[in-house]
């Protein structure tokens, strides 16, 4: 939920162009063209047992799919989580399904930052060379190169539309070529993986025993007669005609899917890597790939230490996924058409993020609800503070009490691996009880007046939402709709104005405005009532202005 802090991506970047990271990214860089990786006291495991890592304890559990319970966070280095992502294959828009994990993941890099003070080093793979992206570029009969930037730019600006902060880098695969081909390199070499003379490159499984399948088992696959056993999977496939080529040592070709991902993991962070996230449909066999290719290049038994998974989106109703193979998904773009990207961040929050999640016009309004019930507690607050909402005397001492539980009550929600919904509900509790002392009096009453609770009410907020949804933080938000009030006062004053009576005529008892002007109070009538419809009521407040008919105007916000 909270901005991560990530390394400086130009020096990242330009590091990343000349170098590749060595087995221990503490100690040696190597050309790229030299990309050589040994065995590292810190890979550590045997056969499929989890190994707990040393290093520095976080005090967080988090679930781990390599042993299906939650476990606590070690990270390699102290303050500093090694993160790596699978990215999009840019073929077609993304959808929510993607929008959803990559949502939930971006509010776990959050916590970790701004709660418990971890710098996150997130890369990410985007995938630009895939089978997909070659199918559809003959449909669109153009290459796929520009195809897949122009998707790739798309993904982009969708995450930016849904707050998702970047990661310290994306990395292309087609800009890593001569890295995957030392990879596959590599594991050839470590006797891992074998050429066929039509040039493709096989992972070899039989070669590692008992210790393919640490996610989710060994599982099936479809044999091909080059093929040593059926589950052996594609490292590097000999080319075809009308596809994209590279120069290899086994003839033109291009990488499998699962080998572009351990080589860059590997080359930004070497053999060990803290955290691996991605939606649980890449657990088999993406994700149980890469750990098969990373362990047997580095000759170690745990590469990742913490394989982090969140659950499907799925259609009210339904029992499948959304996605694109069954033409049941709603694009990004489409979706922010009705809903914002804080209704679909906070609609993220209500579940755990490994749990999978129902979409329906129900759910989005809970979410909406829930963020209109913060919004008009943050003005109602903001209005006392500033002494224009009067109310009886508050229990200041229950107040403060309560703030320091809710923020404990926080702390631990997310400590339990980063359990959102125990989180709003303690927010939600806390707004509840500090609208129950928030009732407006017509006649002040002289109570002594509470203002630092609320200020203090509100920052928290603030923290605890901060990037998750911005519930007007800059107050820009806020000034905008004063201003747009002030304007509709001021056409309503105009309209409600009558010219003077020229001599000798006469003098109506209750003058009324004339019928030119009776659109543009229509027209102030119809902007309070659609603010009123978003939570904002714009009230007289009954104080006689200058001019006859003039009304005071102010903005109150209650919560619905």
């Amino acid at each position: 939920m909270w901005p991560c802090i990530t390394i400086c991506r130009p020096l990242l970047l330009k590091l990343r162009s000349r170098y590749a990271f060595s087995k221990d990214t503490r100690q040696t860089l190597v050309s790229p063209s030299k990309l050589i990786f040994r065995p590292s006291a810190s890979c550590t495991g045997v056969g499929k047992k989890w190994t707990r890592p040393t290093g520095y304890d976080t005090g967080l559990k988090t679930y781990n799919s390599l042993t299906k319970q939650k476990e606590p966070l070690i990270l390699a280095q102290e303050g500093i989580a090694t993160w790596y992502s699978c990215g999009p294959t840019v073929y077609d828009h993304a959808h929510l399904g993607h929008a959803c994990s990559y949502v939930r993941f971006d509010i776990i890099q959050r916590v970790l930052s701004r709660v418990f003070g971890i710098n996150v080093i997130h890369v990410m793979v985007i995938t630009d060379i895939d089978d997909k992206i070659i199918r559809r570029a003959l449909e669109k009969s153009v290459s796929p190169t520009v195809l897949a930037r122009m998707y790739e730019e798309e993904f982009k600006n969708d995450m930016l539309a849904l707050k998702v902060l970047p990661p310290a880098v994306y990395l292309r695969v087609t800009e890593n070529i001569p890295q995957i081909v030392a990879f596959i390199e590599g594991i050839i070499r470590n006797e891992h993986a074998y050429a066929t003379k039509q040039g493709d490159v096989y992972f070899d499984i039989g070669s590692i025993g008992d210790r393919y399948g640490k996610l989710m088992g060994a599982g099936d696959a479809t044999g091909e007669p080059e093929k040593r056993d059926s589950r052996d999977f594609a490292l590097w496939k000999a080319s075809k005609p009308q596809e994209p080529s590279w120069e290899s040592p086994w003839g033109k070709g291009r990488p499998g899917w699962h080998i572009e991902c351990s080589t860059i993991a590997s080359s930004v962070f070497g053999s060990q890597l803290d955290i691996h996230s991605g939606g649980i449909d890449l657990a088999f066999p993406h994700h149980e790939n890469e750990i098969a290719q990373c362990e047997a290049y580095h000759q170690c038994g745990q590469w990742g230490n913490y394989f982090l998974h969140s659950g499907h989106l799925h259609l009210k109703g339904s029992a499948e996924k959304m996605s694109k193979s069954l033409n049941n998904y709603i694009t990004i773009k489409d979706f922010l058409e009705s809903y914002s990207a804080n209704e679909f961040r906070m609609f993220c929050l209500l579940t755990k993020y490994r749990s999978a999640i129902d979409y329906s016009d129900a759910s989005l309004n809970e979410a909406r609800s829930s963020l209109a019930t913060i919004t008009a507690f943050t003005h109602d607050a903001q209005a006392y503070m500033r002494g224009q909402l009067q109310c009886p005397a508050v229990e200041e001492g229950a107040l403060w009490e309560r703030l320091a539980e809710t923020k404990a009550n926080v702390v631990r929600a997310l400590a339990d691996d980063f359990d959102t919904p125990r989180v709003v509900n303690a927010i939600m509790s806390l707004v509840y009880h500090g609208n129950r002392h928030l009732q407006p009096i017509t006649k002040p009453d002289r109570s002594p007046r509470s203002p630092a609770v609320f200020g203090a009410f509100l920052a928290y907020i603030r923290e605890v939402f901060e990037g998750a949804h911005s519930v007007d933080s800059s107050g820009t938000l806020e000034n905008v709709v004063e201003q747009l009030a002030r304007f509709r006062s001021d056409v309503r004053a105009f309209a409600l104005s009558v010219q003077d009576t020229p001599p000798g005529e006469p003098t109506h008892a209750s003058p009324s405005p004339c019928s030119e002007k009776l659109p543009l109070l229509k027209a102030c009538d119809t902007l309070r009532k659609d603010l009123a419809s978003m939570g904002t009521a714009v009230v007289h407040q009954g104080s006689q202005a200058k001019r006859k008919g003039e009304m005071r105007e102010g903005i109150i916000h209650r919560a619905r």
